[in-house]
C-alpha cells in the first residue's frame, strides 16, 4: 500500500545488477519503488527479494526495446498512482561482442541505440508528463565514461582498445538525452543527469570489475533523490562532474 504523498519511483532493468541495488536503495529511504523487467518471472523473483527485506516494492512489466510497452507502463502508473517522481534508465545492453567501428554489424548498432538511447527518451517523456502534473522530478540515465567523447578523443592506446563502439555510441547518444531533456525541463522542477556507476561486477561488466553493485548504484541513488537546488544537464561519477 503507498501512503499519501510518498515518493513513486520506477526503475528499468531492476532485476539484477545495479538497477537491484538501486531499488534496494530506495526503497531503503522509503520510496516506493517499481522494479522494471521485461521477464516477468526474473522481475517478480528479484521483488520478492526485496519484499522479504521489508521494503516497498513490486514488480512493473517494461521492455524499453518495445514502444508499446514503454507508454503501456505509463498509463498503468497514471492509472495506479496517478504520480512519478523518480524515473531510472538502467536497462541496457552491449551487445558488441569485440570488433572495431568498422566492422560491427549494422543490427548491433541499431539494437544498442534503440535499447540505451531511444527507449529510454521515450519513457522519459511518457514519464516526465507526469512528472510536471506535480512539478516535481528525477530523471537518472545510466551512462557511462566509455560514451564520454572527451575520453574518447583522449583515449590512450589500451583505452582505444576497448572494442564496443555500439554501446559506446549508445551511451554518447544517451548523454545528449540528458541535456536535451534537463534544458526543456528546467522550469518543472524536474533534474536530468547522467550518471556512471563505475566497473561494477554485473553479468555484463564481468567478476574482476573493482566495484560492488551498491557501490555502483551510490551515484545514481544520490542523483535519484537531489533536493531541488541541486545539478541538472550534467553527467557525473562518484557524486563528481565528469567531462561529456
Amino acid at each position: 500500500m503507498v501512503k499519501p504523498n510518498q515518493k513513486i519511483a520506477l526503475i528499468t532493468g531492476a532485476n539484477r545488477g545495479i538497477g537491484f541495488e538501486i531499488a534496494r536503495q530506495l526503497g531503503a529511504r522509503g520510496i516506493h519503488t517499481l522494479m522494471g523487467a521485461r521477464d516477468p518471472a526474473k522481475g517478480r523473483a528479484s521483488a520478492a527479494r526485496l519484499a522479504a527485506e521489508n521494503l516497498g516494492v513490486e514488480f512493473f512489466h517494461i521492455d524499453v526495446a518495445d514502444r508499446t510497452s514503454i507508454q503501456d507502463a505509463a498509463d498503468r502508473i497514471d492509472r495506479q498512482f496517478s504520480r512519478l517522481d523518480i524515473l531510472v534508465n538502467n536497462a541496457g545492453i552491449a551487445p558488441d561482442g569485440g570488433g572495431s567501428v568498422m566492422d560491427v554489424p549494422a543490427e548491433k548498432f541499431e539494437a544498442a541505440l534503440i535499447t540505451n538511447a531511444l527507449g529510454p527518451l521515450l519513457l522519459s517523456r511518457a514519464c516526465a508528463r507526469l512528472m510536471q502534473r506535480n512539478q516535481y522530478g528525477r530523471i537518472v540515465n545510466i551512462s557511462s565514461t566509455l560514451g564520454s567523447l572527451t575520453a574518447m578523443s583522449a583515449a590512450s592506446a589500451e583505452e582505444a582498445a576497448t572494442k564496443v563502439p555500439a554501446y559506446r555510441l549508445s551511451k554518447a547518444a544517451l548523454n545528449a538525452v540528458t541535456t536535451l531533456l534537463a534544458m526543456e525541463l528546467k522550469n518543472f522542477r524536474i533534474l536530468v543527469n547522467s550518471a556512471c556507476p563505475g566497473w561494477v561486477r554485473t553479468d555484463m561488466s564481468g567478476e574482476q570489475a573493482p566495484l560492488s553493485p551498491a557501490e555502483g548504484a551510490d551515484t545514481p541513488v544520490w542523483l535519484a533523490t537531489l533536493p531541488d537546488d541541486g545539478p541538472s544537464g550534467g553527467f557525473f561519477r562518484e557524486r563528481k562532474a565528469i567531462p561529456w
